[in-house]
């Protein structure tokens, strides 16, 4: 059973931002969802920044760009033990070329835990078991009804001790007591 409280909501919104050139406004990707019930629904509308194709590329080296974002993943969702969140934070900055199948020439301090928004935007709401993309390049993705979720380095506002997690076999966003265990997935680039 998944060591997750205070879950705030099963679907989330793919949450990378597109800024649109000269126009001051800013305009997200598409969640995914393309099932309507009523008029005015998400699945209805589809609105936002259709994604790239490819959506992701496979680096050869051990990483993953997200065309969309432009993050680079570590391709491989098990690379570390389930773990706290200080723990999580540490692994992932101390990530280097040589460990987790990279050979992309990175070092230690290069890599770090996603924040929750950049965590998010690896969902696709139309998928689940995992909710992935179809055809992603990701590799041994802890996706499982029983898998713990994934650390993100966000930490709750006003809530001691606690940090958001994304569970990968709903795409759920959750929150966890730091001390609690939960997967790494370290990502670089971004602002």
């Amino acid at each position: 059973m998944k060591k997750m409280s205070y879950v705030f909501g099963v679907l989330c919104l793919a949450a990378a931002v597109v800024y649109a050139a000269g126009t001051g406004t800013i305009t997200l990707p598409k969640t995914g969802v393309t099932n309507a019930y009523t008029t005015g629904d998400d699945g209805y509308l589809k609105k936002g920044v259709a994604w790239p194709t490819p959506r992701f590329i496979d680096n050869a080296n051990g990483t993953v760009t997200d065309m969309l974002t432009g993050l680079v993943w570590l391709k491989r969702g098990d690379c570390f033990p389930a773990q706290t969140w200080t723990s999580a934070v540490n692994s992932s900055s101390a990530l280097a070329s040589g460990a987790c199948g990279l050979n992309d020439g990175s070092s230690a301090g290069m890599w770090r835990l996603p924040n929750r928004k950049e965590l998010q935007s690896l969902v696709d709401l139309s998928k689940s078991h995992p909710a992935l993309a179809t055809g992603n390049p990701f590799i041994n993705v802890y996706s499982a009804a029983t898998d713990l979720a994934y650390w993100s380095s966000s930490s709750f506002t006003g809530l001691d001790f606690y940090a958001y997690n994304i569970d990968m076999y709903l795409g759920g966003v959750g929150g966890n007591s730091m001390f609690n265990d939960g997967y790494v997935w370290p990502v670089r680039g971004g602002q």
